[in-house]
């Protein structure tokens, strides 16, 4: 094609040169042949070195081609190789895993049962008290409990460790330095004394360990005092057989103070009444031991009477009747006990009542209350059972008040009667007695008239 475009211009150039030859040179025309001449050799020369490229490229692809081929084809041969062999590995993983498993019998329950063990084991002293002194135990079950597939003798060793260790704790007083949360929620450094799981001291207070923050912490409420008269000798200390319940129950368990507020305004009321009680019986039982001392004292000298007591102004009031008849002796006497009885059996109505209004007044606490309570439930519902026993507690609160006050009252009215009846008694004996021997008198001296 390119020698058909060269042919093309060498005769547009002939023609052209003939036409053009009739206005020019012959040694123009010449040139120009020259220069045409030059540019084909110098084009074939171009094309030359084209096609030599050319030819080069084709090859190199052709033998690219060929090796890509081989590649491809050595490949092929590979994966086959590979795919063979992973159909075989399939088949003897499935031989393996028939043959273990025909083998291994129970080991896969030993698996099972020991991951259980562990975890049971785990949360076991996660809220033991040996925590506190030994944490990093919880971490070693915890890997424990999470163990795959039949456990190592290294594995159930470490679990048999763990099991036998606390048990030897349990028995066992220790000392470490630690840290634990006093009351004001501050961390304070000591050293701990663990006794067994069942409590711990540190600085003579009583401490209780919380499994949530894995931290040891102070009771809010130390025991009372009548537990720490139990305890005064160094060697002797409180334990908590319940690990740490009963301890716990003293945070929630009111003293006498909170169990008082609890009671209200009625159960002041019960316990004022309750005081006024005892303020009365309280002095009439000194004014009976009083004026009881001093009639004894009389009774020993009829003839001196005084008018500091009782039997001494009968006495008074019987020789002030002189020598009149019994019939005015009598009455002189009766006049004179009938003064002085009253004296002697005051206050003890008062004292009855409020025995016998205290406990109604408790009653009544416990109704209130009662009634708190249902209204309580009716807004929040019975979802929380501790509202119920909480408000229930406080309303017989004050029937307990009512009780404490009035039983103690019936006593004191007991005593104050039967104190009272006995220097009643004694007046009336007396004043028989002075009767009689008047009687006894005008009797002899009837005779002598006679």
């Amino acid at each position: 094609m390119l020698r058909h475009g060269f042919v093309g211009l060498i005769v547009m150039l002939v023609a052209g040169g003939s036409a053009w030859a009739q206005s020019s040179n012959q040694q123009t025309l010449n040139e120009l042949l020259e220069s045409v001449k030059r540019g084909q050799a110098e084009g074939r020369t171009v094309n030359a070195e084209r096609e030599r490229r050319f030819i080069n490229y084709k090859n190199e692809q052709e033998t690219l081609y060929r090796k890509a081929r081989a590649e491809a084809a050595e490949l092929d041969k590979r994966a086959e190789a590979l795919r063979a062999r992973f159909s075989a590995n399939e088949k003897d993983i499935d031989k393996l895993k028939t043959t273990l498993k025909e083998r291994s019998g129970d080991l896969e329950q030993l698996g099972t049962v020991f991951r259980q063990a562990a975890g049971d084991t785990q949360a076991l002293l996660a809220d033991s008290l040996v925590s506190a002194e030994l944490p990093e135990r919880l971490q070693v079950l915890t890997s424990l409990s999470r163990t795959e597939g039949i456990p190592a003798p290294e594995d159930i060793e470490s679990l048999w460790y763990e099991l036998q260790r606390e048990m030897t704790e349990n028995g066992r007083i220790a000392r470490f330095e630690g840290e634990y949360i006093d009351a004001d929620g501050e961390p304070v450094r000591s050293t701990i004394t663990r006794y067994g799981v069942f409590a711990a001291q540190a600085d003579e207070q009583y401490l209780q360990y919380q499994p949530q923050s894995r931290r040891v912490e102070v009771l809010p409420r130390q025991p009372g005092s009548w537990l720490e008269r139990i305890t005064r000798d160094d060697s002797t200390v409180l334990i908590d057989p319940t690990r740490g319940s009963l301890f716990s129950l003293l945070v929630v368990s009111p003293s006498l103070k909170e169990r008082i507020a609890q009671g209200g305004i009625v159960g002041v009321i019960i316990l004022g009444l309750g005081l006024i009680g005892v303020l009365m019986a309280v002095f009439q039982v000194l004014y009976l031991l009083r004026q009881g001392g001093k009639i004894f004292a009389q009774r020993d000298k009829l003839d001196r009477p005084q008018d500091n007591n009782a039997l001494g102004r009968i006495l008074l009031a019987a020789r002030d009747a002189g020598q009149q008849d019994m019939e005015t002796l009598e009455l002189a006497i009766d006049e004179a006990i009938l003064k002085e009885t009253p004296k002697l059996e005051r206050l003890q109505g008062g004292i009855k009542l409020l025995a016998a209004v205290a406990p109604l007044l408790g009653l009544l606490g416990t109704v209130t209350g009662m009634i708190e309570t249902f209204q309580a439930i009716t807004l929040f519902g019975t979802g929380d059972p501790k509202l119920m026993a909480g408000g229930i507690s406080q309303a017989l609160m004050t029937t307990v008040l009512g009780l404490v006050v009035a039983i103690p009252l019936l006593f004191l009215h007991s005593l104050v009667a039967s104190r009272s009846r006995v220097l009643i008694q004694m007046l009336d004996e007396q004043s028989a007695g002075m009767i009689a021997r008047r009687q006894e008198q005008q009797a002899g001296e009837v005779g002598l008239h006679a």
